[in-house]
């Protein structure tokens, strides 16, 4: 794998599919481990007005923090995600937190979002994603990105979740990793099949806060994660 290119191609288009990347037997096994614990209609995390705003319907879990580390950690240690990471981020780059993610059948996905503040362009998180199952066109939850967006400031006010000429819709396949600038503008397409599910290792580079992620920006507010409130309507 050329990881130097690789990168360049990241910090050019503020994204990047490498289908693939993991092996298929691993993913089985963290994706069965998943589902065993969410089952199928957990219950939300986030408030209604967040919900409702935000157009998000996603469950979340932090397997660390429980000290469940089955085959997360082998994605985690894995030399060529570490390599590639530290290509992209540079010398000095931590990890943040790991994040599953669970939508359930017929619900929005995610709406149009940048995951911490832009105004600073060397403050932001590494989304790292990593599908355990495949997504495909016709049950939905596609992965949309704005090319070049981590360079456009901030994310237009607008509908949360229409379409935005130039956008790309991603399906990846189960195995293959996508890496997405914080900076990025994207967004998750309503899910038709009976789950979608996606795991985020985030990472940061030096001198970054590890509270980066805890204001997000969408099409029409910021919201503070922490304190469940609504920093400004746009």
């Amino acid at each position: 794998m050329d990881i130097e290119n690789k990168a360049q191609k990241f910090w050019e288009e503020g994204y990047l599919v490498i289908a693939g990347f993991f092996d298929k037997d691993l993913m089985d096994r963290l994706n069965k481990n998943i589902l065993d614990h969410f089952g199928m209609d957990p219950h939300w995390e986030h408030t209604d007005e967040f919900i409702n705003k935000s157009a998000t319907e996603v469950v979340p879990w932090f397997p660390y923090q429980e000290d469940y580390y089955d085959g997360f950690k082998e994605v985690d240690e894995d030399h060529n995600f570490k390599e590639l990471t530290g290509e992209i981020l540079g010398e000095g780059w931590s990890d943040l937190y790991c994040m599953a993610m669970f939508s359930k059948e017929a619900t929005k996905g995610q709406a149009w979002h940048q995951d911490c503040p832009p105004e600073n362009p060397q403050q932001f998180n590494l989304n790292r994603l990593v599908y355990t199952h495949d997504i495909i066109a016709e049950n939905g939850g596609g992965t949309i990105v704005f090319p070049g967006s981590h360079k456009m400031g901030t994310l237009t006010p607008g509908d949360p979740d229409a379409d935005i000429p130039g956008q790309v819709v991603l399906y990846p396949k189960k195995g293959t990793l996508v890496i997405l600038h914080g900076h990025t503008w994207h967004r998750v397409l309503p899910v038709k099949s009976k789950y979608r599910v996606s795991t985020n290792f985030r990472a940061i580079p030096e001198n970054t806060p590890e509270d980066i992620t805890d204001i997000a920006v969408y099409r029409n507010m910021r919201y503070k994660f922490s304190t469940r409130e609504v920093l400004e309507e746009r």
